[in-house]
């Protein structure tokens, strides 16, 4: 069964007398008066201050929108874009080592070792006249005319390089000894050359001594050696060497005594 609905309340009714039309008359009083009103002037100067305003207002706006909005967009892009990570730090250089060498067996090389012949003695210099001590009492000195000595007994001797017994343009060597049981000594003129090295005395058994050397200031071709032999010694030979080593004379094995 459907409910009644509410009767709404009745509104007021129309007046059946009264014209809706306006009074001729209102109108035309109406009329007179706008007839009679004059307008004043149009505000021009405000109306251009006022759109001035509104546009103004109306940049302030949009600028500001336009700051949001790429504020916006950067935000947008720094949280956006992704974050690389840092490349590593660089580290020492690396170090190349080179394969290990293994060695390898080979065949042994023999070698043979060949003697050096002995160390030139120097030359001395000495001057005319200067005794020169050679050692156990003995000492020699020369002059222009050739060797002195004199031994611990105080006798002196001489050998004379002017005589014409010595042929002092060919290279060549004299020996003189004089000795006992605790030893020899032993000297003699070399000759013929400029660049005299070295004497060496050599006796049978091989065992060598080499000689002190004297000469005169200006190298005058010849000089004088002496040496000392241990007892036991016997035969020696006496070889002239010059400074490169070359042999240029030399005596044959002589027992002690005066050779030329």
């Amino acid at each position: 069964m459907t409910p009644a609905r509410p009767t709404p309340p009745p509104g007021p009714r129309p007046d059946p007398d009264r014209d809706p039309r306006p009074d001729p008359d209102v109108r035309a009083a109406f009329a007179r008066a706008a007839a009679e009103v004059v307008p004043g002037p149009v505000p021009l100067a405000a109306v251009r201050r006022a759109g001035r305003a509104r546009r103004r207002r109306r940049t302030t706006a949009l600028s500001a929108v336009s700051v949001l909005a790429v504020a916006t967009t950067v935000v947008a892009v720094v949280v956006l874009t992704p974050v690389l990570p840092s490349p590593p730090a660089a580290g020492p250089a690396r170090v190349v080592v080179p394969p290990a060498v293994v060695p390898t067996p080979s065949t042994p090389v023999r070698t043979t070792t060949t003697p050096r012949p002995p160390v030139p003695t120097p030359v001395r210099t000495v001057a005319s006249g200067e005794r020169v001590d050679a050692g156990k009492g003995w000492r020699i000195w020369l002059t222009a005319e050739g060797k002195h000595w004199t031994g611990p007994d105080g006798y002196e001797n001489a050998r004379s390089v002017t005589d014409g017994n010595i042929d002092l343009g060919a290279p060549g060597v004299s020996h003189q000894s004089e000795g006992g049981p605790k030893g020899t000594f032993h000297s003699g003129l070399y000759y013929g050359t400029r660049s005299a090295g070295r004497v060496e005395l050599r006796n049978a058994e091989g065992r060598k001594a080499v000689a002190t050397l004297l000469e005169l200031p200006g190298r005058p071709g010849w000089g004088v050696w002496y040496a000392h032999t241990g007892p036991g010694m016997g035969e020696v030979s006496t070889s002239l060497y010059d400074r490169a080593g070359k042999l240029l004379s030399e005596l044959s094995l002589l027992p002690g005594g005066d050779t030329p």
